[in-house]
Formats: structure tokens, sequence, C-alpha cells
């Protein structure tokens, strides 16, 4: 059996900063307000017209360069979003034409803020099965055009950011690469984190004041939650590696709430500087939040070859999921 190792990673945010500050405009908020509830200080809107597919070609070619792998090599595409360009078909399909990529499947999961983790699993057992040699997978979201900028937006609306990161996952003769991935779903929760509109459940599928387009987030619920689901992920992680938490070189949390991630850190006994942070300049990029955190870190050399590391997500539906990897 075939080891599935991580050769590449990239990311691509685009180009308009938008600071706390900036979203006075739209809610009754502050800097401080926004940073002492969520740990963000700025994040970026991508440009009307621009979607989840197009924010992923930079981040797929980087990707592509520094595993050194040619894009007519790649076996499959995996594009985790919950923001895609319309109801269908889905946004791997764009990207697949944008890219002139070879005529693989290319398969959309919707799995949320977990929905990196579900998609590197997914390549991992193609992998290892020995079905596919060469996975792409992607994060990638425009969330800025789904906010509601009127007053009654603001929870939500102060949280997101637009954004991709992508991976390249490859069968290896060496490892260990991906030494496993873990996946759970509870959907009692599902309302609590949401977008009710637009529904095939009715006729239109949109209501007359269109409020049911906008995300609504039950906070409390939510935070609750998340950390107590991203702690137990990162501890099944742990123990299916045989990894004690002290021994992990970074953790990599999804980017929901600086505060999640320091009261997961806590509950485990570790220090913040285990965790690898993206969320004050980039606030929640959903399923993107992950392997844009990866390849920074590659970049600025906090990551480097033969860490361990591990990877836990939380999200709507509720899911949540965790992944220990040797990079």
């Amino acid at each position: 059996m075939p080891y599935a190792v991580i050769t590449g990673t990239g990311h691509y945010v685009p180009e308009k900063v938008v600071k706390n500050d900036d979203l006075k405009a739209f809610y009754d908020t502050s800097d401080e307000w926004i940073y002492e509830r969520s740990g963000i200080r700025e994040r970026r809107f991508a440009p009307e017209g621009v979607g989840p597919a197009d924010l992923a070609i930079p981040a797929v070619k980087q990707a592509l360069e520094r595993a050194g792998v040619d894009k007519t090599a790649l076996d499959m595409v995996v594009f985790a979003t919950l923001s895609p360009e319309c109801w269908f078909p889905g946004s791997a399909c764009f990207l697949q034409e944008k890219m002139d990529l070879p005529t693989i499947p290319a398969l959309d999961i919707r799995m949320q803020c977990s929905g990196f983790v579900y998609g590197l699993s997914i390549a991992e057992q193609y992998i290892k099965n020995g079905m596919y040699r060469r996975v792409l997978v992607v994060g990638a979201e425009m969330q800025s055009t789904s906010l509601d900028l009127s007053p009654e937006g603001r929870t939500v609306g102060v949280l997101f950011g637009d954004g991709a990161g992508a991976v390249v996952v490859e069968a290896s003769q060496t490892g260990p690469g991906i030494v496993s991935t873990h996946l759970h779903t509870q959907g009692k929760y599902a309302r609590e984190l949401w977008i009710p509109e637009p529904s095939s459940l009715k006729r239109p599928k949109v209501s007359p004041d269109l409020k049911g387009l906008y995300p609504y987030m039950n906070g409390k619920e939510v935070f609750k939650h998340a950390v107590v689901r991203m702690k137990e992920s990162a501890l099944e992680a742990l123990e299916s590696a045989g990894w004690a938490p002290e021994e992990v070189d970074w953790y990599f949390p999804h980017q929901a709430n600086y505060r999640i991630a320091a009261a997961m850190a806590d509950q485990i006994g570790l220090s913040m500087d285990k965790f690898y942070m993206t969320i004050h300049k980039y606030g929640n990029t959903t399923a993107a939040s992950i392997p844009i955190s990866l390849s920074e870190a590659e970049r600025d050399g906090s990551l480097k070859k033969g860490q361990k590391i591990i990877l836990t997500a939380f999200g709507s539906g509720f899911t949540w999921a965790s992944a220990a990897i040797v990079w």
C-alpha cells in the first residue's frame, strides 16, 4: 500500500484588505469589539464577479509548482467550498475549465469549515487503495457577497473573508505522510449554523424578503461545540498516531475564532505557541483556512520536512474532522 504524502502547497487571498474599522460603515462595531471576541484584525474581500474557482487558480498553480507536478499528471480534483459559483454544477468543474485540466473526476464537497480535512481524507483513501497517484485538494471561498451588510448581520458579517488554499497529495513509497484522518457529523445541530435558502423545499426557492440567503449562526452554541469537538478530534488523531500532545510540532486548527483555539489548547494542556494562527489577517475563510495556514507556514519556514502536525476543524452540520500528518 502506498503512502499519501502532501508534496505541494499554495494559497491566494484577494488584494483588498478590509480592516475592522472599515466595517463601521455597515455595523455598530469597532476594532476592539471584533478583536476581543474573535482575534480578527482584518480580512480580504474579492471583487464581485469573482468566484471560488477564480480564487483557487493562483493557489493551485503554486501547489503544482512546489510539488513539481504538471497539471496533466493530476488524477482527480476534490474541491471544498460552501460558496460555489452557482447552484450547479460544482466549482471543481469551473476550475477544470479555467485551468484546462484533463477530463479527470472533479468532485465538489460541501462540508463547510471541515471541508478541507474531509477532502484530504478522500484523497488519502483513493491514493492508499491504489486507484489514483496524484489528487489535488482545494479549499476556496467567496463569502463576502453572501454577507448581510445590514445592522442585523453584524454577528456573522464581521467574521468571514475570501481566499483559497490548495495541496497536491501524491502516492509515495516513502512515508508516512498522512498518518490518519478522522471524520464526524451530528446533523441535529444543522440549523444552528446555516444558510436556509435557496431551498428546494419550496417554490419559489427564496423568500420575498431574501433574508434566508444570509448565514445564520447561534454563536454561543457553535462556540461551545467547537471547543469540545476540535479538542476531541485532535486527541483522536493523536491517539491514532501514537503521539503525545507535546511532541507535535504544530497544530493547525480551523481559523474560526482565536478564543476557540485558545480554549482547546488550554484543555489539552498546550501553549498557543504550538498553534499556527492566521485568523488575525484573514478572518474565517471556512474551507480555505487550513490550507492557507499550511501554505503560509511552509513559506515562512515554520513548517519543515519531518515535523509532526495535527489538523483539526469544526463547522456547520455540525461536522468536525482531524488529521495526523508527518510533513
